[in-house]
């Protein structure tokens, strides 16, 4: 397992909910020692998680913000977006069907990380699976979460 932290949230989370996950990053890098970030591209939230990192980046030297694909780099090409320091296709050499690609991936980098910084409502679509499957993992002392509050959702 990597001390990195990944992020999962429904991709309508409202701006209210920022001020929360910038300090959950700030906690993370200060109290936890995460120095890896991972996040995907899918939504509003996603965004505001790449934006505190990016912020929290110029505040502390070592701090790496990491683009998570889905989908194979060579079949959907994504450029690396500013702020960002690099890619993963966490799926070389094994093959996700498309219609789970994203599903799939967010509980691969789950399992890959020591930590999770989430705002999603359990139980409901996507996020909320792989919130409930998060929930299991940090149950049996496999990661640590940290839910935002997600009435910003």
């Amino acid at each position: 397992m990597e001390h990195a932290c990944f992020f999962i949230g429904q991709r309508t989370a409202g701006e209210e909910v920022y001020p929360a996950l910038a300090e959950a990053v700030e906690r993370h890098i200060t109290g936890y020692g995460v120095r890896r970030f991972y996040v995907g591209r899918y939504g509003n939230f996603d965004r505001m998680a790449a934006q505190a990192v990016g912020e929290a980046k110029a505040r502390h030297s070592g701090v790496e913000l990491v683009l998570v694909l889905p989908y194979h780099p060579a079949q959907h090409p994504v450029p690396v977006p500013p702020g960002f320091d690099r890619s993963l296709y966490p799926w070389e050499g094994e093959r996700v069907p498309p219609r789970l690609a994203i599903l799939r991936t967010d509980q691969r980098m789950v399992e890959r990380c020591a930590f999770l910084i989430a705002c999603a409502r359990p139980h409901l679509g996507g996020s909320g699976q792989v919130l409930d499957f998060a929930q299991r993992r940090a149950a049996r002392g496999l990661l640590r979460v940290e839910e935002l509050d997600p009435a910003g959702i």
